[in-house]
């Protein structure tokens, strides 16, 4: 279930985004965090709201295709699936928050607007990581006869 909108911009995906950024329960601190980094944005990219770099970095870094274990006669092949909608969303929120977290040396809110902001332009750690899964799936897909 997606949460309501968060409080400043309205917008649920964010609120997700929000929660799973949460490290230990300390929700106002991930909420300030991405707020910050926000703000940021806002300042590098005067001419797009920062909610709208969000969702446009979010929806770049979804996989459209990923490799998942299947078991045929004592071999484990890598079968190339498509992705759910509802997965899709999770992974790339998880990918960005491990691309963010990865990241140190300089304040957090800082890593995560520059990480939000490579995603947006198609680059970044978030985007290499779904670039190496659509690689994992191309590489394999002499086994996607084996897919449900």
């Amino acid at each position: 279930m997606t949460p309501p909108g968060d409080p400043k911009y309205g917008n649920s995906r964010l609120a997700k985004f929000i929660n799973v950024m949460m490290h230990d329960g300390k929700k106002q601190i991930a909420r300030k965090l991405m707020y910050e980094a926000l703000e940021i944005i806002a300042e590098k990219k005067r001419d797009i709201p920062p909610a709208e770099v969000f969702e446009k970095a979010l929806e770049n870094v979804k996989p459209m295709i990923e490799v998942r274990p299947k078991r045929v006669g004592g071999a484990t092949y890598q079968v190339p699936m498509p992705v759910s909608s509802k997965r899709r969303i999770s992974l790339a929120m998880r990918w960005l928050r491990d691309a963010i977290r990865a990241r140190t040396g300089r304040p957090t809110a800082e890593i995560a607007a520059e990480e939000l902001l490579n995603a947006f332009n198609g680059e970044g750690e978030a985007m290499r990581k779904r670039e190496q899964v659509h690689k994992m799936a191309d590489a394999n897909k002499a086994f996607a006869h084996f897919a449900r």
